[in-house]
């Protein structure tokens, strides 16, 4: 959990979060309503709906929360059984109502709305090419430049080989619900970098980021979207057909999805967060285990980890020995109460009320740490502000010892594909250690969990994830940045070749 300027901020940002529904014969409006709903801990920048009642679009992007987004006359004017929707937290783009989401372009064959989730590394590269072939842009986002490529290839090619074209164009990572026309597209890129599933409703079917989206429709999960697939949502809601248009060796799933950034309650690829974040929590005893009095997580962004490290240090000690029948092990309990009404941002003018942010955001229990040994669990430590904060807090509390634990590796370079991470000055990691590190934030004792043990929770290799922000080194081909791959940028402008059929 850390502080950035004014804003308080609970480590880093999430993307976005997108979704698609098709129905038979009900209006999608409220569907995706309550999906966005569902999502709206991955972008509180904006919301939109778009929909098509097989005649015309229909569009409403507002900045804010969805609940303020949205009110009822705005829902019963997208008319139609077919909608895309977005929340949005911006990454790529200016913090203005042009970069908002869904994105909509008419063009000669028809209407396209397009929600993306990610971030494009060669968005300028084709942005050039377009207008120079006279594609007019009207915002500075990577989204708006794959909807001009998207509805320029659809001028000349069929729905399938116009987005593989534009698939093999854009270079980067995406999640993608489209609508050309009243069809419903999904689209993940070849790496798999981005979550997205594909779920059954009673009467229809829905893309969504996370599989909460879809319990929240009372829907099943059918599948997760494979890396380089398009599904295509049939505009009846009865079906949908799979293309699998790019194949890669690797994938290069963003491990922090598991680690942060989804609900506990979302499938993602396979695996219930939940419990990776428990396993997770499990290996960190494993691996950095301490005995004290109590641990404790950092609300709510630690409490799975903790749970699963209190539960394996009850069954062996920081030695890796079996418990005496008589030994319980460490204590889980809740030593910080989070105070819920505090927004992300309020005014804050000296460093004395910035320090103080933490206090209104969190508070101890000094019952659970007075005159104990005390171990904090939280998921990261990104600029070190708020965990100096915290251990104070606790200290202050009258804790005799804190220890910080960290469910995931150090962060040491920023993430370039749709996460605000920070950049390498204001990541503590990228130029201390973590003795430095635990100097900094007065910790009695700090241990982060390894890249492996993350691997191995995840049931996955090293060469499936993308690692970037604990390694420096990329799945994508990033100006100025090491690839952790034999990676082919595509070739934008007169020298490019199409892609196969």
């Amino acid at each position: 959990m850390e502080s950035r300027g004014d804003q308080v901020a609970e480590g880093p940002r999430e993307k976005c979060g997108v979704v698609g529904v098709t129905l038979e014969d009900r209006a999608a409006a409220r569907p995706l309503y309550y999906a966005l709903y569902a999502l709206q801990h991955r972008g509180q920048e904006s919301a939109g709906i778009v929909t098509h009642d097989g005649f015309q679009q229909h569009s409403h992007v507002e900045r804010g929360l969805v609940g303020d987004a949205f009110e009822e006359g705005d829902l019963e004017s997208l008319t139609g059984s077919t909608g895309i929707g977005h929340v949005r937290y911006p990454t790529a783009g200016s913090l203005d109502e042009s970069c908002a989401q869904p994105f909509s372009v008419s063009f000669k064959s028809g209407s396209l709305g397009l929600s993306h989730n990610g971030n494009l590394v060669n968005a300028a590269e084709v942005r050039e090419e377009l207008a120079e072939l006279g594609h007019a842009f009207t915002s500075d986002g990577d989204t708006e430049v794959i909807a001009h490529d998207l509805a320029r290839n659809l001028l000349e090619e069929d729905l399938v080989r116009a987005v593989k074209h534009t698939m093999g164009r854009i270079h980067g990572s995406y999640s993608l619900t489209i609508m050309d026309d009243d069809t419903v597209l999904g689209v993940r890129d070849p790496k798999g970098n981005r979550p997205l599933c594909i779920g059954k409703l009673e009467d229809g079917y829905v893309l969504a980021s996370e599989s909460a989206a879809i319990d929240t429709l009372d829907g099943e999960l059918v599948r997760d979207v494979r890396p380089g697939e398009l599904v295509v949502l049939n505009p009846d809601g009865t079906g949908f057909d799979s293309y699998d248009l790019i194949e890669e060796e690797n994938s290069a799933h963003c491990f922090f999805e598991h680690v942060y950034f989804a609900r506990p309650d979302s499938v993602i690829d396979d695996e219930l967060v939940y419990e990776v974040r428990r396993n997770l929590g499990r290996k960190l005893w494993e691996e950095a285990g301490v005995e004290t009095d109590v641990v404790m997580p950092v609300p709510d962004s630690g409490r799975a980890f903790a749970s699963g490290y209190a539960d394996a240090a009850g069954e062996t000690t920081a030695d890796g020995e079996p418990r005496g029948q008589d030994d319980d092990g460490v204590e889980f309990a809740e030593g910080l109460m989070k105070n819920r009404y505090v927004g992300r941002t309020f005014i804050m003018p000296t460093q004395d009320e910035r320090e103080r942010a933490v206090r209104l955001k969190l508070n101890p229990i000094k019952s659970t740490v007075e005159g104990k040994s005390v171990t904090i669990i939280d998921d990261s430590i990104v600029r070190g502000t708020t965990s100096n904060q915290l251990v104070k807090l606790v200290k202050d509390a009258g804790a005799e010892e804190v220890h910080m634990r960290i469910g995931a590796p150090q962060i040491i370079a920023p993430c370039y594909f749709g996460i605000d991470m920070a950049t390498r000055e204001e990541l503590i990691a990228a130029d201390k250690t973590t003795e430095e590190i635990r100097q900094h934030i007065d910790a009695d004792s700090l241990s982060y969990l390894s890249i492996d043990a993350v691997a191995d929770a995840l049931d996955s290799s090293r060469a499936d994830l993308c690692l970037g922000c604990v390694t420096g080194e990329y799945p994508f081909d990033v100006d100025g940045e090491a690839t952790d791959r034999d990676v082919q940028r595509p070739v934008v402008g007169s020298d490019a070749t199409p892609a196969d059929d």
